[in-house]
């Protein structure tokens, strides 16, 4: 599946966001404004964030991890490895979001650095004066990668946007970079990765917060469905179909934010994948009901 063995899930008595995770403010509701291109909204100066304007929850305390804070999610989960069942999949994601996490609130704060990191990854893709990584001496800087295949320029990304820290987050969200990566350049072969085209961009990032969402379901519970399936092809199998489940629950968020006028650019990156994880997670936390 592209990633390391699940762990054992976290254990209890610890904070459910831990503390090397960027805590960044949820927006209380989707922008309210569409983008006007790649730039900041017109009424806005050139260099205001807008990823970081008032229209944010109050902090709230990050919960404390309860006793078998997962057994909800692995027992449907493992019903589901048994069976195949997609209810039992659904069922199981949704006490993961609610039980396991407190919420779909809290689920949206664990993924704070995958947020960050959608953040740099777009830029770095973005090429020319839109990326700092691109300057000259840059790790991304088109003078040093001239020649390189396209397996290097990946490898160069990754290693840009997310270098390894010793924690699973970094190892999950590297192998999510080089996989969206691989993802558009299946899909548009002629594609320069360090300069991508909008709707190049766009998938990057849609496949690599898909990519990211699944890799930390897989480490907190992932090792139920392989325990629990009938065999290990099976297991496989239907961590694929989890994987393949996702990202059409990412892809959709994503596709309404964009119906609704809000469109990945520089300085709404934040706010917009925030958005699509936490849309993604309130869908898969209504399924507990």
């Amino acid at each position: 599946m592209g990633t390391s063995q699940s762990s054992n899930g976290s254990p209890s008595g610890v904070p459910m966001v831990p503390p090397w995770v960027p805590d960044l403010p949820l927006p209380a509701s989707p922008p309210a404004e569409p983008d006007a291109g790649e730039g900041a909204p017109p009424e806005a100066a050139p260099d205001q964030d807008t990823t970081s304007a008032p229209n944010t929850e109050p902090r709230q305390p990050i919960p404390v991890a309860p006793a078998r804070r997962f057994s909800g999610a692995n027992r449907n989960l493992g019903e589901y490895a048994r069976s195949g069942d997609r209810a039992n999949m659904q069922r199981g994601l949704g006490q993961y979001v609610k039980k396991g996490y407190g919420g779909s609130g809290t689920a949206t704060r664990r993924m704070g650095g995958t947020v960050q990191t959608a953040q740099a990854l777009y830029s770095a893709l973005s090429g020319g004066e839109a990326s700092s990584y691109s300057e000259a001496g840059g790790p991304l800087d088109p003078v040093l990668t001239a020649g390189r295949s396209a397996n290097e320029i990946m490898d160069a990304v990754v290693e840009a946007v997310r270098p390894v820290d010793g924690t699973q987050d970094a190892e999950a969200s590297r192998t999510s970079i080089k996989d969206a990566l691989a993802d558009v350049l299946n899909q548009y072969p002629d594609a320069d990765l360090l300069n991508l085209q909008q709707e190049q961009r766009d998938l990057a990032i849609e496949r690599f917060v898909a990519g990211d969402v699944f890799r930390r379901i897989d480490l907190d519970i992932g090792k139920t469905i392989r325990e629990k399936a009938p065999n290990a092809v099976i297991g496989m199998g239907r961590l694929k179909e989890v994987r393949e489940y996702v990202r059409e629950a990412i892809s959709a968020s994503f596709r309404r934010l964009r119906e609704a006028g809000q469109s990945l650019a520089t300085r709404r990156i934040t706010q917009i994948v925030q958005s699509a994880i936490r849309e993604t997670y309130q869908v898969f936390e209504g399924y507990a009901e």
